[in-house]
């Protein structure tokens, strides 16, 4: 599969229309179902997502309700949205090339927290979203996936979403001359920098260093550099000291869900 990934708010959905639109085979719908209409404001030309965005593995493929089964033979040529947890979970035999985006941490944090403000108190966009700090989910999950392709080692295009705004026509040829195929001209008319609709950013109050060690991630993933051995010490460096923060996070989303999904309590009494 070509898999498009990111966290989310990165720009996956531009780069699921802009592929689609150059021609490739896709899987997932531009709405699923339980998208409301606030959500939809935040991406009106739709988002591609399926149940695959949580990796395709044995919980995804066979499908739990169907039991269709996609076979990495066919679907070679397929593009589907799975977000960076899902990669990293991801079964290898259905990776043959991934495209990664990520978005300038601040514009993210701004981004996400508008998310969350459309998503209210909805029970299912409570389980689907991680209560971690936006600036922490940004450099776990773009940690997470620099880790996965150096261990995991599988092809990947790493491009920021700033960059496909400022010179659409040519970071997507060269995305497509990449792939192998892909028309370059219908794909660039899908990019419409207009439907960006952020204007403030947010400014996240991190200790200087861990501020300098974000600038200098994105900075990399932007301009395409290979990393320095000292550079990729200072990265890990940096991941432990946060990881406790991190852990946190998670710990109280797993405590959430399993308050969610626990059954009522029976009556002690009868009334």
């Amino acid at each position: 599969m070509i898999l498009v990934t990111g966290t989310m708010r990165s720009g996956t959905s531009m780069w699921m229309q802009v592929l689609i639109a150059a021609g490739l085979p896709h899987i997932g719908e531009a709405f699923p179902a339980p998208w409301g209409a606030g959500l939809r404001d935040a991406n009106p030309r739709g988002f591609y997502e399926s149940r695959l965005v949580a990796g395709v593995y044995h919980a995804t493929n066979p499908h739990p309700d169907t039991g269709a089964y996609l076979f990495p033979e066919q679907t070679r040529r397929h593009v589907t949205k799975v977000f960076i947890p899902g990669l990293v979970r991801s079964d290898r035999a259905f990776i043959d090339v991934v495209i990664a985006t990520v978005r300038e941490w601040r514009a993210y944090c701004t981004s996400i927290t508008r998310m969350r403000d459309m998503m209210g108190r909805d029970r299912e966009a409570e389980l689907f979203d991680l209560p971690m700090a936006p600036e922490l989910r940004w450099w776990a999950e773009n940690f997470a996936l620099l880790r996965d392709i150096a261990t995991r080692r599988y092809a990947a295009h790493v491009t920021t979403y700033e960059r496909l705004l400022a010179d659409p026509e040519a970071e997507i040829a060269t995305v497509l001359e990449w792939i192998g195929e892909g028309d370059v001209v219908a794909a660039a008319r899908a990019v419409e920098p207009s439907l960006r609709t952020q204007k403030d950013v947010a400014q996240p109050d991190l200790e200087p260093r861990y501020v300098a060690a974000f600038d200098g991630l994105y900075d990399l993933l932007h301009s395409g550099a290979e990393p320095t051995p000292a550079f990729v010490k200072r990265l890990n460096e940096i991941d432990a000291e946060l990881r406790p923060r991190m852990r946190a996070a998670e710990n109280a989303v797993r405590t959430r869900i399993a308050h969610h999904l626990a059954p009522a309590r029976p009556a002690e009494g009868i009334a």
